[in-house]
């Protein structure tokens, strides 16, 4: 079992073990409740996916987070489920002790000739992460896992009794990676607190059911220890279920990834 403080990239790792399986080492101390960390499990699914296509990066993934992943060794296995001449469309399954754990269905393609690329978005303009003091979200105030990371904001923190559910702010692991990919971004994507905690008076577990991630960029020539910056905003809650968009965007405002995020509102 790999030590709960080794760096992304070898968290990240998998090992092929047979045609459209690869072989994967889940870490102890990245706990969220009774699950293992899902941006983990995400990041997990992306790199398998990747690195079974290589030719094709991912452009979009969407996962469920089925039961709970534990701490030990697992297996990805990979089905296609169509081979375009461009676009490549293959599902993945975290399976353990005989369970499916996560399942994912991953978009990849090649580059195609388009328009010039364009966003519609604008980063959100947040003090210097430099000049904020890191939060502590790690134990007992926050999951398990979070204590492998560094979180700096200074607006909508989390049971801040905010007007509105929305949180923006810094985040890196504090142990720096290496290769900064789509698994690595996904990754990222489901590390920052739930937006509704904003506008609660106090935690109530959720847990992450769904999981949709697009990868829009990539890190190349941003500063290796600089954070990424990350919005989200609650779009509707019904029925204890939390529907909400999230962003993550380089320090040079250029943007990284998109997600769409469906929680659970356990208690």
């Amino acid at each position: 079992m790999r030590s709960p403080d080794a760096s992304l990239d070898e968290l990240l790792t998998v090992r092929e073990a047979g045609e459209g399986r690869y072989a994967v080492e889940l870490p102890a101390g990245w706990g969220q409740g009774r699950f293992l960390f899902g941006g983990l499990v995400a990041g997990l699914l992306t790199r398998a996916l990747e690195t079974f296509h290589p030719g094709r990066p991912l452009r979009s993934l969407a996962a469920e987070l089925l039961g709970p992943a534990r701490p030990g060794d697992g297996v990805v296995q990979l089905e296609v489920l169509r081979d375009g001449n461009t676009v490549s469309t293959v599902s993945a399954r975290l399976v353990q002790d005989g369970e499916v754990m996560a399942h994912a269905v991953g978009v990849l393609g090649g580059t195609r000739p388009t328009e010039p690329d364009r966003v519609a978005l604008t980063p959100p303009a947040l003090t210097d992460w430099r000049t904020l003091a890191p939060l502590p979200v790690a134990p007992p105030f926050g999951p398990e896992f979070a204590h492998h990371w560094d979180f700096r904001t200074d607006v909508h923190a989390p049971f801040s009794g905010g007007s509105a559910p929305v949180t923006a702010g810094w985040i890196r692991p504090k142990r720096p990676a290496a290769r900064r990919d789509a698994a690595f971004l996904a990754t990222c994507a489901d590390t920052w607190w739930p937006a509704l905690y904003t506008v609660l008076d106090a935690p109530r577990p959720m847990a992450t059911l769904a999981f949709g991630f697009q990868p829009l960029g990539d890190c190349a020539g941003l500063e290796p220890d600089a954070p990424l910056l990350v919005r989200g905003a609650v779009q509707a809650v019904h029925g204890g279920y939390s529907v909400e968009f999230r962003e993550l965007w380089g320090h040079d405002g250029r943007l990284l990834a998109l997600s769409q995020q469906t929680f659970g509102v356990l208690k």
